[in-house]
C-alpha cells in the first residue's frame, strides 16, 4: 500500500470536492431594476440619516451595517437552510463548507475582539453562551424542521423578503407569530431541564478555544468532503452574474467563499459596535410584541418581558434596538443588492398548500429559535464562533430537524433534490 505525498494530499483537499457534473455556466445578469433599486437606495439613505438624527450614531451605524450585510447575504446566496438540505438530501457539502470558513473567520476575529476587550461606543464585548438542556435541543429541532417548509432561515428571510419573494413574506409573518407566542407562554418552556453554559475559552482561555473550534471545524469540512465523494452529488444551482471582476462585485454574484469572508466581517463589528454578536430572531419577538400592544394588548405583564435585557428593548423604540436595525438594513440592503442584480421580483400565485407551510415553517421558527435561545445565527453562527458548547449542539439538533423537514416537503408540494439532477 502506498500513501500519498503530504503535498499531494493537500493539493487534493484543496480542489473542489467531487459532483456528478460539472458546474453549469451562470447565466448572464439581466438589466439592472432601477425603479425597485431607487426605492431601496432612497428608504435605505432616508432611515439612515433619521436613525442617526434620532437615536444617535451607534443606531445609525448598526443600520449601515444591516445594509451591508443584506448586501453581502444576497450577492452570495449565503444559505443555511439549502446548505444543509443539499447536505442531507444528496450529500453536496458545498454549504456546509461555505458555513465552515464564515464560522472559522468568526471565530478568529471574535477571540481577538472579545479576547482584547475592544469595543467602540463604550461597548464591552462579550461572548454568546446559552445553556444546555432539553430547550436547546428540542427549539433547534422545531426550526430546522420549520426552516425546510418554510423555504428559508432567519437571515435568509430577511434577504428573501428584500429581494421581493412573496411567498417568504408569509414565512415572516409566521415567523413573528411563532415569536410572539413563545415570548406570551414563556412558563411553559422556560424551565425545562438544562445545564449552565461551556464556554471553551473559561477552561482553555480564547487562544486554546479558537484552536479547539478551528480543529472541530476542519474535521467538518473533512467530513463533508468524504460524504460528497462517496455519494457524487449534483452540483449546486448558480445564480445570475454580472461578467467582469468589478461589475461583479458591484452586482453579483459572488462566490460563497467572498459571502463568509464579508458577512464574517461584518458580524464581528456588530459585536465591536454594540457589545453583542449578530442576531436576528429576538426582534421577532419586539415586533410582535409591539403589535400586540397597539391591538390593546398587555405584553410588559408577560414573563419574557418582565426579563431585564427584554423589558428595556419593549419599553423603547423599535428604532433604537440593536437586532432590530440590522433585521431591516437586511432586508432594504438585499433589496438593493437583488435590484442592482436585476433580479428583484415580486412572486405572484403562491399556491395554498405552500403558502400555508410557509406560515407553518415560520411559526415552528419563531418557537423554535426562542426556546433554543437564538436561531442559526444566534446561536449556530455566534454560538460556534464563541467557543460555545451550545452552538454545536444546535447545529447537531438542526441536522436532525432538516432529516424530518425534508421528508415532510413533499406533503406540502414542495421537492427535495435528486442523486440524478443536474443541479441541487
Amino acid at each position: 500500500m502506498t500513501t500519498a505525498p503530504p503535498s499531494a494530499r493537500t493539493t487534493a483537499l484543496l480542489t473542489p470536492a467531487p459532483t456528478r457534473l460539472p458546474a453549469p455556466e451562470a447565466p448572464a445578469a439581466p438589466a439592472v431594476r432601477r425603479l425597485p433599486l431607487v426605492i431601496a437606495l432612497v428608504l435605505g439613505l432616508g432611515l439612515t440619516g433619521y436613525v442617526w438624527a434620532a437615536h444617535g450614531t451607534k443606531p445609525g451605524v448598526l443600520l449601515l451595517l444591516g445594509l451591508g450585510l443584506g448586501v453581502g447575504l444576497f450577492h452570495s446566496r449565503f444559505g443555511f437552510t439549502s446548505a444543509w438540505r443539499q447536505l442531507i438530501a444528496v450529500g453536496n457539502g458545498t454549504g456546509l463548507r461555505a458555513h465552515a470558513l464564515l464560522l472559522g473567520t468568526t471565530a478568529t476575529l471574535f477571540a481577538l475582539i472579545i479576547g482584547t476587550g475592544t469595543g467602540l461606543f463604550g461597548a464591552a464585548p462579550a461572548p454568546s453562551a446559552g445553556p444546555i438542556g432539553v430547550g436547546l435541543l428540542l427549539g433547534a429541532f422545531l426550526f430546522a424542521v420549520g426552516m425546510q417548509l418554510g423555504g428559508a432561515c432567519a437571515s435568509g428571510t430577511l434577504f428573501a423578503v428584500g429581494s421581493g419573494q412573496s411567498t417568504i413574506v408569509l414565512t415572516l409573518g409566521g415567523f413573528v407569530v411563532g415569536s410572539t407566542l413563545a415570548a406570551w407562554q414563556y412558563g411553559l418552556w422556560s424551565d425545562l431541564p438544562a445545564v449552565d453554559p461551556v464556554l471553551f475559552s473559561d477552561h482553555l482561555g480564547w487562544a486554546g478555544s479558537l484552536a479547539v473550534t478551528l480543529v472541530l471545524l476542519g474535521l467538518v469540512v473533512l467530513v463533508s468532503r468524504r460524504v460528497q465523494a462517496r455519494r457524487n452529488p449534483p452540483p449546486v444551482g448558480v445564480p445570475p452574474s454580472a461578467r467582469g471582476g468589478l461589475l461583479r462585485v458591484v452586482r453579483g454574484s459572488w462566490p460563497l467563499a467572498a459571502g463568509a469572508l464579508v458577512l464574517a466581517v461584518l458580524g464581528a463589528a456588530v459585536l465591536l459596535v454594540s457589545g453583542g454578536a449578530w442576531g436576528v430572531t429576538s426582534a421577532f419577538a419586539l415586533w410582535g410584541a409591539k403589535v400586540v400592544g397597539a391591538l390593546g394588548g398587555s405584553p410588559e405583564s408577560w414573563a419574557y418581558w418582565r426579563q431585564p435585557g427584554n423589558a428595556e428593548a419593549l419599553a423603547g423604540p423599535v428604532l433604537a434596538d440593536k437586532t432590530s436595525l440590522t433585521d431591516i438594513g437586511i432586508m432594504i440592503g438585499a433589496a438593493v443588492a437583488a435590484a442592482t442584480g436585476g433580479v428583484w421580483t415580486w412572486h405572484r400565485g403562491v399556491a395554498w398548500r405552500t403558502a400555508g407551510a410557509a406560515v407553518l415553517g415560520g411559526i415552528l421558527m419563531g418557537v423554535g429559535a426562542r426556546m433554543a435561545g437564538g436561531c442559526n445565527i444566534g446561536a449556530y453562527l455566534a454560538g460556534i464562533a464563541s467557543g460555545s458548547l451550545h452552538g454545536w449542539l444546535w447545529g447537531a439538533a438542526a441536522l436532525v430537524g432538516t432529516w424530518v423537514g425534508l421528508r415532510l416537503r413533499p406533503y406540502v408540494g414542495l421537492a427535495n433534490p435528486k442523486p440524478g439532477d443536474g443541479v441541487c
